[in-house]
């Protein structure tokens, strides 16, 4: 199997010099329309394919992104591999605006988000222990490393709804949980790239202090902005660097990322629902043709 690349983030990380072949495609799923049409191309010769989370434009909230369609949209591409890019604020001194962190856990808050390819009539659990792959995030920190940005390996991610940002109550809570991060969007996000047996990287890039910081107050978007705006060289610099970290031919994912279905699906074959069986064809197509 190829290697393919599936970078999920904001539209300034995709003006990546060295891209060929580069073309905006539709992609059609059984879960609706992904956020946007995919960027597909090559870059140093390795098939890569560039998702706006949000839309160009930034038209949908964190709440209304289609994630199972974007899952499955990259997916149905022959993506291997997935990159989340995304910004966060810190619960933590250490972790300052600017710096990268590459997440490794999450705790879940979001209520209001589909948060499963399967369910009634074919009802699976995965395993989310490990939600990111340890190769993965490797070569992502090290990609990140060559860009001279700070990097944090390893951090636990607290997922909100949103669109609001935290009172200063919840980010003091979040904190005293042991939380290292907050956002927005990498859940459901990491669960369904697990259901659909991709191997994930979250690399969260930080924006601000939420609220619980003294000296910084509450979370202030004008500056926010201004330190995407800065973080978003490095992040085109992360993506560039990752071809020539991966291998060109992918073998099995050493954590298992890739055979995550193999005892996960609990219905029996005969009451399976074949309804629900066509929505699956490309995030389980491989254990549900045998």
């Amino acid at each position: 199997m190829q290697t393919m690349i599936g970078v999920i983030g904001g539209s300034g990380v995709y003006d990546i010099d060295g891209l060929e072949e580069a073309r905006w495609t539709r992609v059609e799923t059984p879960w609706g329309a992904p956020s946007d049409e995919i960027l597909v191309g090559r870059l140093g010769g390795m098939p890569i394919a560039f998702l706006p989370r949000h839309g160009r434009g930034h038209v949908h909230s964190p709440t209304t992104v289609p994630y199972r369609a974007n899952i499955d949209a990259l997916k149905r591409l022959g993506v291997t591999d997935v990159v989340s890019v995304s910004a966060c604020g810190s619960f933590r001194e250490e972790m300052a605006p600017g710096d990268f962190v590459i997440v490794d856990q999450f705790i879940d808050r979001s209520f209001a988000r589909e948060k499963s390819f399967f369910g009634t009539g074919c009802v699976a659990h995965v395993s989310l222990a490990h939600p990111t792959c340890p190769r993965l995030s490797a070569v992502c920190a090290d990609a990140a490393r060559a860009t001279g940005v700070k990097v944090h390996m390893g951090g636990t991610y607290l997922c909100m709804e949103g669109p609001q940002f935290s009172t200063l109550a919840e980010s003091l809570m979040y904190r005293s949980w042991g939380c290292d991060v907050i956002g927005m969007t990498n859940m459901p996000e990491a669960k369904l790239a697990r259901e659909a047996e991709l191997c994930y990287a979250s690399v969260a890039m930080v924006t601000d202090y939420d609220s619980w910081h003294p000296h910084h107050g509450e979370v202030d978007i004008t500056a926010i902005i201004a330190t995407l705006g800065a973080n978003a060289s490095h992040a085109r610099t992360l993506v560039a660097g990752l071809p020539q970290r991966l291998e060109a031919e992918r073998a099995p994912c050493p954590h298992g990322c890739d055979r995550a279905l193999d005892f996960a699906i609990m219905t029996a074959p005969d009451k399976r629902d074949p309804a629900l069986l066509a929505k699956l064809d490309a995030v389980a197509g491989r254990v549900l043709k045998g």
